[in-house]
C-alpha cells in the first residue's frame, strides 16, 4: 500500500486528486497507476484505471488473474466493474469514499448477483495516511 500512496503523492504533484494504485502479481509490482483525469481531460482516467490498462499492456491479456490490486481510495462503481471485467482476485483499499465508493459505503458492489467474477477485497490499509493527503490537497483546492 506504501507504492500505492507513493502514487497519490504523484498526482497531488501534477494537480490531480491525490489517488494511488498498484497492481501486483506473484507479489512482485507489476504496474502503477494515479489518477489522470484533469491531465487527459477525461473522467474516466481514475488510478484504478490507469493501472489496469497498464498491467493488461505488459501482460498483453485483457484478463488479469492471480493479481492483487491496491488503491488509495475506496474505488467507484466505474472502477469496479473493470476490476471485475479484468478477473482480478484481490482488491486491498485505504480509506472509504462515503459519496461515491462502491464497495462498502455506498454500495456492495462485489456482492451483486449477476457479476461472473468474484472479487475478494477488504479496506483501511493505511488509512490515516490516505486520509490525511486527500484533506489535505482538498484544503489547498478551497484556499485559492
Amino acid at each position: 500500500m506504501l507504492a500505492a500512496i507513493e502514487q497519490a503523492h504523484h498526482a497531488a504533484l501534477c494537480d490531480e486528486v491525490p489517488v494511488g494504485c498498484i497492481i501486483t502479481l506473484d507479489d512482485e509490482v507489476l504496474s502503477v497507476g494515479s489518477n489522470k483525469c484533469v491531465s487527459k481531460n477525461s473522467p474516466i482516467r481514475h488510478a484504478e484505471i490507469e493501472a489496469i490498462e497498464s498491467a493488461c499492456a505488459i501482460l498483453k491479456n485483457y484478463r488479469l488473474p492471480d493479481t492483487s490490486i491496491y488503491v488509495t481510495l475506496e474505488p467507484c462503481h466505474m472502477c469496479c466493474m473493470a476490476i471485475v471485467n479484468a478477473r482480478i482476485k484481490n482488491l486491498y483499499f485505504s480509506a472509504k469514499e462515503p459519496k461515491t465508493g462502491a464497495v462498502v459505503s455506498v454500495d456492495n458492489f462485489f456482492e451483486k448477483n449477476f457479476l461472473n467474477h468474484r472479487v475478494n477485497y477488504s479496506g483501511g490499509y493505511l488509512e490515516s495516511e490516505s486520509s490525511e493527503l486527500l484533506k489535505d490537497f482538498f484544503a489547498t483546492k478551497r484556499n485559492i
